[in-house]
C-alpha cells in the first residue's frame, strides 16, 4: 500500500469517526441539559441517586456535564488535530487504531446518557 492509498483511507476514516462523534456529542448535550430541567441541583447528588453510597462529594454540575464536555474536548481535538494523527500511529493497521478510539468514545457516550437518566428518573 503506498502513500495516497494509506492517507486517504486515514481521510475516510477519519471523518466517518468525527462526524459520528459530533452526533454522539450532540446527543450527550441535549440529553444532560434536558435532565438538568428535572435534577435537584444539589451539592452532593451521590446519596440520592445510592443511599448506600458515601464516596467522595459530586454535585449535580459535574455528575450530569463531565462526560459531554470531555467528549466536546476529543471531537474539537479529533478536528483540529487531523494531520497530527495522521503522523501518529501505535498500531499497523488504522482501522483497529478508529475502532479503539470508537469502543472508548462509545463508553463516555453510554456514561453520559446514563448519568442524565438516573438524574431524571430522581427528579420525576
Amino acid at each position: 500500500m503506498d502513500f495516497d492509498q494509506d492517507s486517504g483511507e486515514f481521510s475516510r476514516l477519519h471523518n466517518l469517526f468525527t462526524f459520528h462523534l459530533g452526533i454522539a456529542v450532540t446527543l450527550a448535550w441535549l440529553t444532560s441539559l434536558y435532565a438538568s430541567v428535572y435534577a435537584p441541583w444539589v451539592r452532593n447528588i451521590r446519596p440520592l441517586l445510592d443511599p448506600a453510597n458515601v464516596g467522595p462529594v459530586e454535585s449535580t454540575w459535574s455528575y450530569l456535564f463531565i462526560f459531554p464536555v470531555v467528549l466536546t474536548t476529543a471531537w474539537l481535538i479529533s478536528i483540529f488535530g487531523q494531520n497530527i494523527f495522521a503522523k501518529f500511529r501505535l498500531l499497523k493497521n488504522q482501522a483497529i487504531e478508529f475502532g479503539i478510539a470508537a469502543a472508548v468514545a462509545f463508553a463516555m457516550f453510554y456514561l453520559s446518557i446514563d448519568r442524565a437518566v438516573a438524574a431524571m428518573l430522581l427528579g420525576m
